[in-house]
């Protein structure tokens, strides 16, 4: 599937879905939004997968019973109905009254990241690295890799092309791999796309070249991420311009 193909079928639509959960949040700003009864205001950042934590309502039901389809694109100030089924989702507060972030189920904690060493992987481009990685709400989930337009862009491992295409706002022309069953890389704002859906890539292969689209600048935008928590590229990748793996 290239850049701009439309998505024919529900499988489609589901996996489509899958990549915005995964990489909601990942360079945007994030905000909690406001429900009220039966009805949510979109609020900028915000994402199906966040509303549904803040509403109680499915992803599956805000998706049916506002008519949402695929790539499941919501706008700031739209009224979206909720089920009302549970109660938004609360924050916890210690005992010192400080309110305490809630962690997602999915996250996996700073201190459980692979050790480094675990897996080799390369640098995807060359280039000036223009806005690291933020553990911070609202951060940057990956790093931005500036360099000239057309500069290569190469998959950081061996693996399996499981998404190409331009449906995630905000990402341009993206390209995601697989590296196994707790991987996956992510290639934002390519200018051209070099590989097909499901095929397999080796480490160090070509796979597209850097672009703007989805971005004010010429940069790539690239994650690591581990049983889908993004983790710091540059913990893990080797110093700039070395093709020996992170120790």
């Amino acid at each position: 599937m290239f850049a701009g193909s439309p998505i024919r079928n529900r499988t489609a639509a589901i996996f489509c879905l899958t990549l915005t959960l995964l990489l909601a949040g990942c360079s945007g700003s994030q905000s909690s939004g406001s429900g009220s009864g039966a009805v949510y205001t979109v609020k900028r950042g915000d994402t199906l997968y966040r509303i549904s934590r803040i509403t109680g309502t499915s992803v599956k039901d805000l998706a049916s019973m506002n008519n949402i389809s695929a790539p499941y694109t919501i706008e700031v100030g739209q009224k979206l109905k909720i089920n009302g089924k549970s109660s938004p989702a609360k924050k916890s507060t210690s005992s010192k009254g400080k309110t305490a972030k809630v962690t997602p189920s999915y996250s996996v904690p700073q201190s459980s990241w692979p050790p480094v060493g675990q897996r080799c992987w390369l640098w995807p481009a060359s280039g000036k690295v223009v806005m690291p990685y933020s553990t911070s709400e609202g951060g940057n989930k990956g790093i931005d890799i500036a360099a000239a337009r057309g500069t290569p862009v190469y998959a950081s491992g061996a693996g399996k092309v499981v998404y190409v295409g331009n449906q995630l706002r905000g990402y341009g022309n993206l390209i995601m791999l697989k590296h196994g069953e707790d991987y996956i890389t992510a290639y934002a704002h390519n200018d051209t796309m070099l590989v097909n859906n499901g095929q397999n890539v080796k480490a160090g292969q070509k796979i597209a070249t850097m672009g703007s689209t989805g971005t004010d600048s010429v940069k790539l935008h690239f994650q690591i991420r581990y049983k889908a928590t993004a983790i710091d590229p540059q913990r893990y990748l080797p110093p700039q311009g070395s093709n020996r793996c992170a120790k």
